[in-house]
């Protein structure tokens, strides 16, 4: 019994949580990043039997400790705060690591939260985890990304380390400075939450041979959402709101990656975002019309059809961007997403009257701001230019993404609401 309490001592210290005064966040800039040059081939599961102990070292929830509190984000059902997510992990982290290598940790419903779609269309529902359940859910979503992100498909740019959304934006400029001036714009109506459960776990079976950590990602998925006090069970899709979800996405859409590969499709695909690029209109409808019933029959999701379209690019809008016609294509923001950024900033400085500059200063300097601030350098004048809002230089078929800012999309940077980011359509 002595030795049996020696060695849960011992656990304790070595892990050694920090109190919320000295566990301030590193600055982003150190994180490492992979190249954007990826090996896209079958995971092998061999070697991932020991994948719980892996999620339980020291550095990896040290480091995930930090991700969460440096993304903040609500409480989850418990009420727990970041804040004081460190104090509790200090007191029960025994009991915790003892529940996940045994494979009986079972976390919490997520609390259901509705955000309004940026361009208007109605509201985005949010599950949000508690805090201990984003805590574990960014420890294992680090395991499995280290693993899995090289074998993801190099056309696809959403939520993976060193890969941005002004990346895919050049990618497909370039496809049009190529000649590939007509887009398949595909919308999966719902995607977050009609992931078929067992199409999806059998996926990460294929990957991940640790049964502890298999029945764990099951229990994330099939936590339940609580909504006016009321819990209902989750019987499909992948709550947006946290950490593992968007990892999980493009495991999903992983499987579209390859079939568009093994077709020699040229397309960008930024989380539920896909665009491909064909030289025709009729080539496009044949696409379409293929890609659609794979998507259905295969992957068991649907496609809005409504909102999918063939057509040219021009037409259609982008992660927030549109493209001019002629022989130099150019980006240009598209309309609605320049008017959304123009109300927002009416809205902040309308509030202004009896408001302190600064404070009116550090709104506009908001993440929010910041990131419409990126957006617009990234559109950056050139000669020749007839709209101030029309400008990133010319693609060309010689033309080069690596040439591009690398604004990394990097997981638990994109959105606050859940201390997670919500999905690509905060670029619609």
């Amino acid at each position: 019994m002595h030795l049996r309490n020696d060695k849960r001592q011992n656990i304790q210290e070595k892990l050694d949580f920090p109190s919320e005064s000295t566990g301030e966040a590193r600055q982003d800039g150190r994180e490492e990043t992979e190249s954007r040059q990826t090996m896209h081939k079958p995971e092998n599961p061999a070697n991932t039997i020991g994948l719980m102990e892996e999620v339980c070292q020291r550095e990896n929830l040290l480091e995930a400790l930090r991700r969460v509190k440096a993304n903040k984000g609500s409480a989850g059902i418990d009420g727990m705060t970041v804040g004081q997510l460190s104090g509790y992990l200090k007191e029960h982290w025994l009991t915790i690591r003892e529940r996940l290598l045994s494979g009986t940790y079972k976390p919490q419903p997520v609390r259901r939260v509705e955000i309004e779609k940026p361009d208007g269309g109605g509201m985005r529902k949010l599950g949000i985890p508690t805090t201990l359940d984003r805590f574990l859910q960014q420890a294992v979503m680090q395991v499995l990304q280290r693993r899995w992100n090289p074998m993801f498909s190099d056309h696809s740019y959403g939520f993976r380390p060193g890969r941005s959304a002004h990346q895919a934006v050049t990618q497909a400029q370039l496809y049009l400075a190529e000649g590939y001036g007509w887009v398949i714009d595909l919308d999966l109506e719902k995607f977050f939450d009609r992931v078929n459960h067992d199409k999806l776990m059998g996926q990460v079976a294929k990957r991940v041979e640790d049964k502890r950590l298999l029945k764990l990602i099951r229990a994330f998925l099939n936590a339940g959402v609580m909504e006016n006090g009321l819990v209902s069970p989750s019987v499909e899709g992948t709550p947006q709101g946290g950490p593992l979800s968007p990892l999980l996405s493009n495991l999903v859409l992983d499987e579209l990656d390859r079939e568009l590969e093994r077709r020699g499709h040229r397309y960008v695909r930024y989380a539920d975002d896909c665009n491909i690029y064909v030289r025709s209109e009729r080539a496009g409808q044949r696409v379409m019309k293929s890609i659609t019933q794979f998507i259905t029959q295969k992957l068991k999701l649907k496609v809005n059809e409504s909102k999918s379209a063939v057509a040219k690019p021009q037409k259609r809008k982008f992660l927030g961007f549109s493209f001019t016609d002629g022989p130099e294509v150019q980006r240009v923001i598209a309309p609605k997403a320049l008017d959304r950024f123009k109300r927002r900033v009416r809205e902040i400085t309308r509030r202004a009257k009896g408001v302190s500059i600064e404070t009116t200063i550090a709104e506009l300097a908001s993440p929010l701001h910041a990131g419409l601030a990126q957006l617009f350098r990234l559109l950056r004048n050139t000669p020749g230019t007839r709209q101030s809002y029309s400008l990133g230089p010319a693609a060309t078929s010689s033309g080069s993404v690596a040439a591009v800012e690398n604004t990394t999309s990097s997981s638990g940077r994109t959105s606050r609401i859940g201390g997670t980011p919500a999905t690509s359509a905060q670029h619609r």
